[in-house]
């Protein structure tokens, strides 16, 4: 299994700081934002990654990543999302990358300390969700569950009005390779974009979607609430010398 980091858009919910740099790189306590997915990589076994950018400030990964080699990552790869194509767009940028591979999909301003290297090892095909309850699902992808089994996901509702459960889709993804053909499937969202939701509708339409629920914390780093929230969490684990988020960037990196 191969790894894609999606970090591409213009931030805006971070204006000013996202006129400077990409938001993904901005910090989370010690460590650039883009850091953490890595390292969620790294824990599951994912040596092989590539981040997919965007925006006028994609040259800025490189300085901060370098090959990925001080980091850990065997093979480091960048992709180039033109425009704002939204999340499914991005995906399909990770076909050739990917080899017929299955691939652990992260959005690059999600925050987590949960290990998905189970999941990822115990992966057999189709595309498997992590989801998460959350007090207020209207602002997600909502999970719509089989009335008459409860494990089973039916549809995937995308900021739903009056939401029919309280599990929210997180930014964490694994697909076979068929997800870059359900790409080529999709049409354009309302928005001009390509949703990843369509993409996870086309699997369960399919029956080939499973899910877990994500066992640890989960936040969305795009707001500067959230961002400053990331950062004390990562600052008193620190200090309590607990070893949720490696530190994987080091002195000696680029």
């Amino acid at each position: 299994m191969k790894g894609v980091i999606l970090a591409g858009g213009l931030g805006t919910r971070l204006f000013p700081l996202t006129k400077a740099t990409n938001k993904h790189l901005l910090p989370v306590y010690d460590q650039c934002m883009v850091h953490y997915p890595i390292g969620n990589m790294l824990r599951a076994g994912i040596d092989h990654i590539l981040v997919v950018t965007g925006g006028p400030h994609a040259g800025d990964f490189i300085r901060v990543l370098g090959t990925g080699k001080d980091l850990g990552i065997k093979h480091l790869e960048y992709g180039y999302q033109e425009g704002e194509g939204g999340i499914a767009d991005a995906l399909s940028i990770a076909e050739d990358f990917a080899e017929g591979e299955p691939v652990l999909v992260i959005l690059g301003d999600n925050f987590t300390d949960a290990d998905l290297g189970q999941a990822a090892r115990s992966f057999t095909g189709g595309a498997h969700l992590f989801l998460k309850e959350v007090p207020d699902p209207r602002d997600y992808g909502v999970a719509v569950f089989d009335d008459e089994d409860s494990s089973r996901i039916v549809a995937i509702e995308e900021k739903p009005e009056q939401p029919k459960s309280s599990y929210a889709v997180t930014g964490f993804y694994i697909y076979d390779r068929g997800a870059f053909d359900y790409v080529r499937e999709s049409e354009p969202s309302a928005r001009g974009e390509l949703e990843i939701t369509t993409v996870n509708n086309f699997y369960i339409r399919d029956g080939l979607m499973t899910w877990s629920e994500l066992d640890g914390l989960w936040l969305d780093c795009g707001t500067f609430h959230s961002l400053f929230t990331a950062s004390q969490i990562v600052a008193e684990a620190r200090q309590n010398g607990e070893n949720r988020f490696p530190r994987i960037a080091s002195e000696n990196s680029p």
